[in-house]
């Protein structure tokens, strides 16, 4: 559900000069921090989703004031994960995100290389499951219960790759165009209005996918449906970048 890296650090939001991919972190920050940072903060963003999700339910059988409990938790603790964790390992919390910008990076663009790709998305997929889990304890759940809510439609799977593409176009948008100060309102804002645009309600994240997969609450997805999904957002993250190319496309300035 979520962030090229996609929040800057508190100076790149008032440095004048062009701003990195997102992504782009301080060389100073270390790499266990910047691991420790994905690790919690998706950890975090599941615990949000799963636990609100189990609130919901919890108070109300209306499933359109599940969803809206649901996904205005999400977004009020997504961007405030964003603002909190982006300044140290760029607030991902997503695979697709970091495969993305890893991706503009060895391209010539700013952003993680392969050593720090093979430690933020295990780091990001060990802190979804502990999220899941942590959510469940919190409400007297199973601590592990596979999820028995399928999500395999055709038009599910749709879903997942409009809201994954339209994720990747916002976070590498705002880093063409120098505005990755917004990044934590923005993405946040993006995610709630993708729970109800699109049909899957926005995973959007292989990581969130696999770790809600462990709860059979609200939120899960049932272990078979998560390829599908995965593969999916896969595909969205790479329609994203191929819409980031052309509509943010770099001209030339005709010389007068």
């Amino acid at each position: 559900m979520t962030a090229p890296k996609p929040a800057a650090s508190a100076a790149m939001a008032t440095d004048p000069s062009p701003q990195p991919a997102p992504g782009a972190t301080p060389p100073r920050t270390p790499l266990v921090a910047r691991a420790a940072a994905e690790l919690v903060g998706t950890a975090a963003l599941v615990a949000i989703v799963v636990g609100s999700g189990i609130q919901a339910t919890d108070l109300t059988d209306d499933v359109a004031l599940q969803l809206l409990a649901n996904s205005t938790a999400t977004v009020f603790g997504l961007g405030v994960l964003i603002a909190l964790l982006g300044p140290v390992s760029g607030a991902h919390f997503n695979p697709a995100v970091t495969l993305a910008e890893w991706w503009t990076a060895r391209r010539g663009g700013a952003g993680v290389n392969a050593r720090e790709l093979a430690v933020y998305v295990p780091s990001q997929v060990v802190g979804a499951i502990a999220g899941a889990v942590l959510a469940d304890a919190m409400f007297g759940e199973p601590l592990v219960k596979w999820s028995t809510h399928d999500r395999s439609a055709g038009n599910l799977l749709l879903g997942e790759v409009v809201a994954t593409a339209g994720l990747i176009l916002l976070i590498f948008g705002l880093a063409r165009t120098d505005r990755l100060r917004f990044a934590p309102v923005a993405v946040a804002s993006y995610i709630g209005a993708a729970y109800w645009f699109t049909s899957s309600t926005s995973f959007a994240n292989p990581a969130v996918t696999i770790g809600r997969a462990f709860t059979d609450t609200f939120a899960g997805i049932a272990p078979a449906s998560v390829p599908a999904f995965v593969g999916m957002q896969i595909i969205g993250a790479v329609a994203g970048l191929a819409l980031v190319a052309v509509v943010f496309m770099r001209g030339e300035t005709d010389a007068e």
